[in-house]
């Protein structure tokens, strides 16, 4: 089995493509990038590609250019699990861009992710409802429940609460605070 088939394998058995058309996606031969140089993705098999967004891909596997990195580091959980810290509260974040792969895990798993018993909070740049399922009556979602909006991205953020100062007063209001 060559690596490439090898990582096909191991994606079908835990990977969600939720921007996928997966009508189609068996029938063809998905590329496995295993790192990045500059602007190009290169696969297992040392094809490179041409990275027309070249962001995270490149910072996470390529050369890590300081700007892509802060941006990414400031992501609002991040941002206020750094605060929070800073103020002598730990926070753990937990990322889950698939609750359907982690719903299909076993509960020993789901537990260990999730701790009973532990405060909760859920950032979604969506409807909230949802995350109450991960979060529980005591936790709190940071989130959206109203559409139609239109300005630049960072303006209607700061608009909405979403911010790294806001998730840790959501934080903190899980906490008693």
């Amino acid at each position: 089995m060559t690596a490439h088939d090898e990582w096909v394998q191991r994606d079908a058995q835990v990977v969600w493509h939720g921007f996928t058309q997966m009508a189609t996606f068996a029938d063809n031969r998905p590329i496995i990038v295993d790192r990045a140089e500059g602007h190009e993705l290169i696969d297992v098999d040392g094809t490179r590609y041409l990275d027309a967004i070249s962001s995270l891909w490149v910072t996470t596997l390529g050369h890590h250019v300081p700007e892509l990195d802060d941006a990414i580091i400031r992501q609002l959980a991040l941002g206020a699990q750094k605060l929070l810290g800073e103020q002598g509260v730990p926070v753990r974040v937990v990322s889950m861009p698939s609750t359907t792969v982690f719903d299909r895990q076993t509960d020993e798993y789901r537990k260990s992710v999730l701790p009973d018993g532990m405060p909760r909070v859920a950032v979604e740049a969506g409807v909230t409802d949802f995350w109450r399922k991960y979060v529980g009556l005591d936790g709190a979602v940071v989130g959206l429940d109203r559409f139609g909006e239109s300005a630049p991205a960072g303006d209607l953020f700061k608009h909405f609460g979403f911010s790294a100062e806001n998730v840790a007063k959501a934080v903190r209001s899980t906490l008693g605070e």
